[in-house]
């Protein structure tokens, strides 16, 4: 008996140590995870032209985030006190949570008050380049804007041809509202084919301009001048720097998703340097954006392919004293990128403060690399 006694205390004791050696290292990772997502609200604060590694912790964040909280459930269910550690750590950055996940109650808009309906959509060209189905694709595109039907309607990635089944311009001039139209293009091929960023609106515009980024470049952002009633308001449009990753960037990211292995380190520098350039480019960007909104005349309404997470120096400094109408009026997860990396929220409607935003939705129809998202704004009196 009492061999059987000094068995089961010493059996005791070994997994006492176990546990004790596994907690131990779990503390170190925990150090690591909680200090990494400190690092990650500095993200939105500091130009990645000044510091570019900080802007890695910031699209990281989400990762970050969900590690912490794991660690938060893991003391937790051993009656630990670390595991207010990573909670509060988790609160301190609470508005960062805010800009990927809201619960919003339903709300009308005052019926009494012009109502503005807002949508924005990286079209992704109409889906060009998939041959055997993009007639087919652009179709369900146009069913879908025709469906929503709204007042002011931002394109990126958009393309026409003229003269042609292609002539997408032409097209949704004939089939929606909004008729008075800012098309600007980045690249004209044969004189006839344009690549470039389009807002359509069904109020009158008045004046048409650009942010000059000081180059040539894919990238572009738009403002278009509308006459509303006795009022004027200003409509930017933009689609900043993408990561322009390869096909076989996109193939290593989702081996890496899927836990196959991979030991191409060459793959792992290309995509680093590509993240990074990316990230100082919109950060430039950014700047003469903002510059361009704090100079506006008038209200402004912000739409556009950022390219970027809520987590972000380009977001930050664009959004600035604005709103941002899921941060006020949408729900769930905000996820607007359909592809592999960054799959997060990286489409915005920003706003003036004298609009209230109702009703954000993203629309989730796979039709191109990104979600259309939609909202209702109204000006306040």
């Amino acid at each position: 008996m009492l061999i059987e006694q000094k068995a089961i205390q010493e059996e005791k004791k070994k997994r006492k140590g176990k546990r004790y050696f596994f907690n131990q290292v779990a503390m170190v990772c925990n150090h690591v995870f909680a200090v990494s997502l400190l690092v990650s609200y500095l993200a939105p604060n500091v130009s990645p032209e000044n510091f570019w590694a900080i802007a890695f912790f910031g699209l990281a964040y989400p990762v970050l985030l969900i590690i912490n909280l794991v660690f938060v459930i893991y003391w937790a269910g051993q009656l630990k006190k670390r595991a207010a550690y990573s909670f509060i750590i988790i609160l301190a950055g609470w508005t960062q949570i805010v800009g990927y996940v809201q619960v919003s109650i339903t709300k009308t808009p005052d019926k009494t008050k012009k109502t503005i309906k807002v949508m924005s959509y990286n079209v992704k060209v109409f889906d060009l380049y998939n041959w055997t189905h993009n007639i087919e694709t652009r179709s369900k595109m146009f069913e879908l804007i025709k469906d929503e039907s709204p007042d002011i309607l931002c394109f990126q990635e958009f393309f026409s041809r003229d003269s042609s089944r292609l002539d997408n311009l032409d097209s949704i001039l004939k089939f929606q509202k909004a008729k008075f139209v800012h098309v600007e293009y980045t690249t004209t091929v044969k004189r006839i084919h344009h690549w470039g960023i389009a807002t359509f609106s069904s109020y009158p515009i008045i004046a048409k301009g650009r942010v000059d980024f000081g180059y040539k470049s894919n990238n572009i952002c738009i403002y278009t001048d509308v006459k509303m009633s006795n009022d004027t308001i200003r409509i930017y449009n933009m689609h900043l720097q993408s990561i322009s990753f390869r096909p076989d960037d996109y193939k290593y990211v989702e081996d890496l998703q899927k836990d196959v292995e991979n030991e191409d380190i060459e793959h792992s520098k290309s995509i680093f340097k590509r993240l990074k350039r990316a990230f100082i480019i919109r950060s430039q960007q950014a700047d003469l954006i903002e510059q361009s909104i704090l100079s506006s005349p008038y209200s402004v309404i912000v739409c556009g392919d950022f390219n970027d997470t809520p987590a972000s120096y380009s977001y930050h400094t664009i959004s600035g004293n604005l709103k941002d109408a899921f941060i006020e009026s949408g729900n769930g997860f905000g996820r607007s990128y359909v592809g592999a990396f960054p799959s997060f929220r990286i489409d915005y409607i920003l706003h003036s403060r004298t609009f209230s935003a109702y009703n954000f939705r993203t629309i989730r129809e796979e039709l191109s690399d990104h979600f259309p998202i939609c909202c209702y704004l109204v000006k306040n009196d």
